[in-house]
Order: C-alpha cells, then structure tokens, then sequence
C-alpha cells in the first residue's frame, strides 16, 4: 500500500483532504467490495459451467418427478394391446409411444419418469438419515476424545470392513423389500463415511480460540457441539450430502435390479434394466434408456458436488 503522509498535499494546484479521501476509499470507492463467504461461494459456483448444467439438470429431474402425474404422457401401470407386436414383443419409439414399450406393454417414458421420483426419494431420504447419524457420531467422537471415540471410532471401522452391498443385501433379506425399508438399510450402510469426515473436521478445530472462550464462559457441551463448532462444518456437510446423493441413487438402482429395491410394479430404473436385459439383442431401447436416466442424474449430483468442492475450497482445484 503506498504511504499516505498525515497532513494534506497540493495535487494540480488543488488541496487534497486525505482523511477525507480515505474516508472514501473505505466506504464509497468500487474498488473496495466487501464480499461475505456465501457470497464468495456463491460467485465462484457461477462460474463454474459445469456446475451449474448439473443444477440445472437437477431441478428438471425434481419438477418431472413431482409433477409426474401431469408430464408423463401415459399410466405407468397400464399394458397397451397397441404396446406389443404380433409376436408379443415391445415396440420402439413411435409417435403414440416416444421410448417404446416395455416386455408388458407400458409406456417406458411414462415409467422411467414415474421411476425418478423413487430414485430421488430414495436418495434424497436415506442420505439425510446417514447424514444425519454421520454428523450426531462425528462430532461425539471429535469432540470428547477417550472411550467415546475409541467406541464411535472403532464400531465406524468394523461398519467399514464389510462390503456394503453384501451387508445391505442381508438386512434387507431379513427385513420385507420396500421404500422406506430401503431408505433405513441405505442410511445405516452410508453413516460412517460421513462419520470419519465430520471426525476430522472437528479434531482440527475443538482446540481453537473460539471453543475455549465458550468453555470459559460457561457454555455446556451441547451448546459448542451445535451452536459453535457445527456451524463450521457446513461446508463439508453440504458437499458430502451432494456426493452421497449420487452415491444412493446408484445404490438404490443396484438393489432393484437384483430384485431388492422397490418391488414391482412400482416403477424403478434398476428393476427396468433388469427386466429388459434378456431383450438387450432385440429391443435394446428397453436397457439404454433407463441406464442413461440413471448415468444422467449421478453425473448431475456429481457435478453440482465437485462444483461446491471447489467453491468452498478455491485452492482444491489448484492442488
């Protein structure tokens, strides 16, 4: 910054008052702006593109999913004797049927648009309750250290060393297949991750300035767990839960299609590919059009993810 002397000075002939120039430089100038950390987040996720088609791509999904009783153009459930050939196959694409046909005669576009909405329930639901579970035991074993982490901490590493979708398989073997069934077995199977996350965020923060003035005033446990040191781990937070959406939607597509997600005739992405895999030769639209709304929305939540990674963290994208 260049040195400015205390006592005014002749510019042009003119006497300039610099504390009055100071004044302005502070509080008028354009040059100054004064930008808080969401809107700098915000700023840097407008610029990047990417990003935001995946936003864009979202909200789609979220409109044709909860106004999918109004888009689709045909009942999901209803067998068309017009949606078969002669020889009891499924037709393609047509002008009374856009996508073609299922093996029964529906109308794929109707049941793939009516299969978003499960798809993002599903995702949307059983990562908040994992979210929820992963930040509750995350900040438990950050914050009291001794047996409470050594407890969290080990039960996480136990959760971890089975592989997830053998351990989901058997709980939903013992438990009847459904949605909100498949919402419970993905949360439990999806908590830990977030649990090791919000572990080490507050390992680097408990022993700040701030949380030691809140122990000195007074303040109990509870209230630096949620009032002070939570408020600090929005970010991960909210790039976690964007991630782990992707990461539950293709979960859920998996268990459908080995015949223990949503159970028919509910229409589902992974219970359609698995029906029209046999047919994959002869009416191949009944494979790649489910696939691709299913590759559509993980890129899209992926998208939006790295893009709020980057925006909380500018120096990530350098590294």
């Amino acid at each position: 910054m260049a040195y400015l002397p205390p006592h005014d000075m002749v510019a042009d002939g003119e006497v300039v008052d610099l504390e009055k120039t100071r004044a302005d430089w502070s509080a008028d100038s354009p040059l100054v702006e004064h930008r808080s950390t969401w809107n700098e987040v915000r700023l840097r996720f407008r610029k990047d593109k990417f990003a935001l088609a995946g936003l864009v791509t979202i909200v789609v999904l979220v409109i044709v999913a909860v106004f999918a009783k109004w888009i689709a153009p045909h009942n999901p459930l209803t067998q068309y004797d017009s949606g078969l050939t002669m020889d009891g196959m499924p037709v393609g694409s047509s002008r009374h049927f856009w996508l073609g046909t299922d093996t029964l005669g529906r109308d794929l576009l109707s049941r793939i648009i009516y299969g978003a909405r499960v798809s993002l329930v599903i995702g949307i639901c059983a990562n908040g309750f994992a979210l929820v579970l992963g930040v509750i035991f995350g900040l438990m074993a950050g914050f009291f250290r001794g047996w409470v982490e050594t407890l969290i901490m080990r039960a996480t590493d136990v959760m971890m060393a089975f592989p997830i979708y053998l351990f989901a398989m058997a709980l939903i073997s013992v438990l009847k297949p459904g949605l909100w069934i498949l919402v419970v077995v993905i949360g439990i199977v999806y908590w830990t991750p977030m649990t090791r996350v919000i572990h080490g965020e507050v390992l680097s923060i408990r022993e700040k300035e701030f949380v030691d003035a809140a122990r000195l005033t007074g303040c109990t446990n509870r209230r630096i767990l949620f009032r002070h040191l939570l408020p600090h781990l929005v970010a991960p937070i909210i790039v976690y839960t964007s991630l782990g959406i992707a990461t539950t939607v293709l979960f859920e597509a998996v268990l459908s299609y080995i015949g223990l997600g949503v159970q028919p005739p509910t229409p589902s992405w992974g219970q359609m590919i698995s029906d029209g895999q046999p047919y994959y030769l002869s009416a191949p639209h009944l494979v790649i059009y489910p696939g691709l709304a299913i590759t559509l929305t993980v890129l899209a939540f992926n998208l939006v993810g790295d893009g709020l990674r980057d925006a909380f963290d500018p120096q990530q994208r350098r590294r």
